[in-house]
């Protein structure tokens, strides 16, 4: 039976409307962001101030600031250590259940793709823990598939909570949960809630995200909203890079952000930075044209525009690539990755989301930070 598509820009059944107008303000920069007419001189302005306006961001993301990419990495670093110190934060996550109720044209966990699928039991998510926690880790990210019939609120708070006995920081990466459901996962003993937009364009969003849930693009723009009403501690903001105009979109998630700190300002806030990479079945996916000079500059203009929020680079990038941006504008990445089901304590149980460049564990991790005089960090919260 053909599924029915329902309008992207509505809310379906079960989600919460929040009073916000954070979604009109964000779409409606988006739409006035020309950044073809920004110049080497507006670029020169904006990196002559010691803090940004919006209007600066927008000129340190156009084409005209590339060729100023070693003057706005070396100002990074200097808020970078001016704000994290030479630490680097590590983590890992740990993928429990990749069933998923989605079709996103872009991801291996779609519904219709003909995966390997799995979600661990107690007893396998307990093993799974101890594994990464003997590695030293201390943060872990627990990951879902969009499911919420498989990998429902009740399943991912048991984890949750085996996780608090083994880790110190817990972040979430799962489907947009309603307030009261937030507020359930963060007594479980959570932290942090990843949640990236994927694309800023409503246009774009509709046509990627054919059915499913993850189709209402306000409910997901909401989600980290939800969840500082919630109680969670931190917030993770991000698009994926390759999927629309990679520079609008970058604009909008540092807007995003921008404005949810304001209005929530206790938030810790956080990006993430990844762009497309090729998933089973679709091994000929890849991004528009976002290099990696392009992913250096997005990087480079949200420290520069909000330096004290936190910064990741994943394993979706290549080891010297992350090597380089580690210190420099990147204040946390992660380690010792798999991105299947399992697979750390024993055989991975179900297929991977997508592949990843960056194969190294833990402790080599643990000696590249330490060769570029930095400090790996493995636990900076104390759970009371």
């Amino acid at each position: 039976m053909a599924k029915r598509i329902v309008d992207h820009m509505a809310y379906q059944d079960g989600m919460e409307v929040i009073e916000s107008d954070l979604m009109d303000k964000v779409l409606t920069a988006i739409g006035e962001y020309d950044y073809k007419q920004y110049t080497k001189f507006d670029v020169e302005k904006a990196l002559s101030k010691e803090h940004l306006s919006l209007e600066d961001y927008k000129a340190i993301l156009s084409p005209a600031a590339m060729p100023y990419l070693e003057v706005m990495a070396r100002k990074a670093m200097a808020k970078t250590r001016k704000h994290f110190g030479n630490s680097i934060s590590l983590f890992t996550p740990l993928y429990i259940a990749n069933y998923c109720t989605n079709e996103c044209v872009y991801c291996g966990f779609k519904a219709t793709n003909k995966i390997q699928r799995a979600l661990l039991s107690m007893e396998d998510a307990e093993e799974e823990l101890k594994a990464i926690a003997d590695t030293g880790l201390k943060e872990i990210l627990l990951l879902t598939g969009e499911s919420r019939y498989k990998s429902n609120v009740q399943y991912i708070g048991d984890v949750v909570k085996l996780a608090t006995k083994y880790f110190t920081t817990i972040g979430i990466e799962i489907y947009p949960l309603n307030t009261d459901e937030y507020t359930f996962i963060r007594e479980c003993g959570a932290d942090f809630v990843s949640v990236y937009q994927e694309t800023y364009d409503t246009d774009t969003y509709a046509e990627v995200h054919k059915w499913g849930s993850k189709r209402s693009f306000p409910y997901r723009f909401d989600a980290q909203e939800r969840a500082l009403k919630g109680g969670l501690r931190g917030v993770a903001f991000g698009a994926l890079l390759g999927l629309d105009d990679f520079r609008k979109d970058a604009f909008a998630a540092g807007l995003h952000a921008h404005l949810v700190q304001q209005k929530y300002p206790h938030a810790e806030i956080s990006f993430s930075t990844p762009r497309i990479k090729p998933y089973i079945n679709n091994a000929d996916n890849n991004s528009k044209d976002v290099y990696e000079k392009e992913l250096l500059q997005v990087m480079l203009a949200y420290r520069l525009f909000m330096p004290y929020a936190g910064v990741t680079i994943s394993t979706r990038e290549r080891a010297g690539f992350r090597d380089q941006v580690i210190g420099m504008v990147a204040n946390k990445m992660s380690a010792g990755v798999n991105v299947g089901v399992g697979g750390h304590s024993d055989e991975q149980q179900g297929d991977e989301q997508f592949e990843i460049s960056d194969e190294r564990d833990v402790s080599e991790i643990d000696q590249i930070i330490r060769s570029k005089g930095l400090q790996p960090v493995y636990t900076d919260y104390i759970r009371v």
